[in-house]
């Protein structure tokens, strides 16, 4: 290690067309997936790549907001930026004008997630490790001031934090196993909501001839029989082994969640993903008390810690889906993360990175935090686009081993 500044940063706004239905969902349709990526060049030419996830239109303005907030960054030494993390990604999410866009979500959450990553990655890449054992190597004291815990302190302070980590260090080499099996992982892509039967058919065959034994399917028709059918359809075609979720991407209102949730209860849902707006705890709270024990997954649309700790507090969800390319990047997703630890739900991240940065996270946060290695998702449509695209075997997420977070793209480098 050796101190090195930060000279330069700039923004490309990257997308990628989908293939047709690919990507669909109950009310997202058309688009195609789009990375505002930051790289963050230092004086030794090293630079870290950091991705946050649109669906194209919009896309320029978070690349906008990266370079507005990224100013501040100019000049930092990459060790002592990385030594004091989160009291850095405090001041940027509280700029005293842009906070006023957001505050802590929308297009300048985005921006802070953008450069989170990529901070990492860089400092990842200095170090000349692959994230999750850059993270795996942290002392406590130095995993701490990756976060910033503020509105929190009622439920998760330093201390608890410490004791977490010490609580479970006992166990970490009984699950260092996992580095060598690899994690495991199921496979979203067999059922987009504008696939037809026979697409899904075929798709979910395929992925069972690959190893997976877990698959998500997209619900949230205006017709509910349309979804019962596809429901059992692929539950008879994988079997009753098969672990199935299904995803309504906050199509449904209360009411209806609860009447489609219980007739859907026959073919034993794994869990019901995004079923109402995602702000509404209290919906949330009545439907899994309603629909009980069909179980909740939610978090691809939770920006922050925050909204995660009211969700929990009110046991309004049953699986933490923390993004980190929907909350302030790795940073935040870790805080994310100790908060599930604290309240005993699993964390089962939605991948807008396409899986390239969570393969590391999920490999962190079963050693060193002994949450439940469950599955990972799986979205495979840009891994051709990748530099070092995540490597699926057998249903599983092999561990990645090239220094960095695997989020560098073709074609995507520094200018300067």
């Amino acid at each position: 290690m050796h101190d090195e500044r930060i000279t330069a940063v700039e923004t490309r706004d990257v997308r990628f067309p989908l293939l047709e239905g690919a990507g669909s969902d109950a009310i997202h349709s058309g688009s195609e997936y789009a990375f505002a990526t930051t790289l963050i060049t230092t004086e030794a030419r090293n630079f870290g790549t950091g991705i946050v996830l649109t669906l194209g239109n919009g896309n320029q303005l978070v690349c906008r907001a990266i370079e507005m907030l990224a100013q501040k960054l100019i000049g930092r030494d990459v060790e002592e930026l990385m030594s004091n993390f989160g009291d850095y990604s405090r001041r940027l999410a509280d700029d005293p004008q842009l906070r006023w866009l957001g505050p802590h979500k929308g297009v300048v959450h985005l921006a802070l997630a953008s450069l989170t990553n990529a901070s990492f990655d860089l400092w990842a890449k200095m170090r000349g490790v692959p994230l999750w054992r850059l993270l795996l190597d942290l002392s406590a004291q130095q995993l701490i001031r990756l976060l910033d815990l503020s509105y929190l302190e009622n439920v998760l302070t330093c201390e608890d934090v410490l004791s977490i980590l010490a609580t479970e260090m006992s166990g970490r080499e009984a699950r260092e196993p996992i580095l060598q099996h690899g994690y495991p992982g199921y496979d979203t892509s067999v059922g987009w909501f504008e696939y037809g039967d026979d697409k899904v058919k075929a798709l979910a065959q395929q992925a069972l001839q690959r190893g997976f034994r877990a698959f998500k399917l997209k619900v949230g028709s205006e017709d509910g029989s349309r979804d019962l059918r596809r429901a059992f359809m692929l539950r008879a075609l994988a079997g009753s082994e098969a672990m199935i979720m299904l995803d309504a991407n906050q199509q449904w209102t209360l009411p209806t969640a609860v009447k489609i949730c219980r007739e859907l209860t026959a073919m034993s849902p794994y869990f019901v993903e995004e079923p109402t707006h995602p702000d509404d705890i209290d919906a949330h709270k009545r439907l899994a008390e309603a629909i009980a024990p069909t179980r909740i997954a939610l978090g691809e649309h939770v920006p922050n810690r925050v909204l995660f700790k009211n969700m929990m507090q009110a046991g309004a969800l049953h699986f933490v889906q923390v993004d980190c390319t929907r909350v302030a990047g790795i940073s935040e997703f870790l805080t994310v993360s100790l908060l599930a630890r604290k309240f005993g739900l699993p964390v089962v991240p939605h991948v807008g990175d396409m899986g390239q940065i969570h393969q590391h996270l999920v490999l962190f946060n079963h050693i060193a935090l002994g949450h439940e290695a469950l599955f990972l998702e799986c979205i495979p449509h840009l891994q051709k686009h990748f530099v070092s695209p995540a490597r699926i075997e057998n249903g599983v997420y092999r561990t990645p081993e090239l220094p960095g977070s695997s989020s560098d793209l073709h074609g995507v480098t520094p200018a300067r």
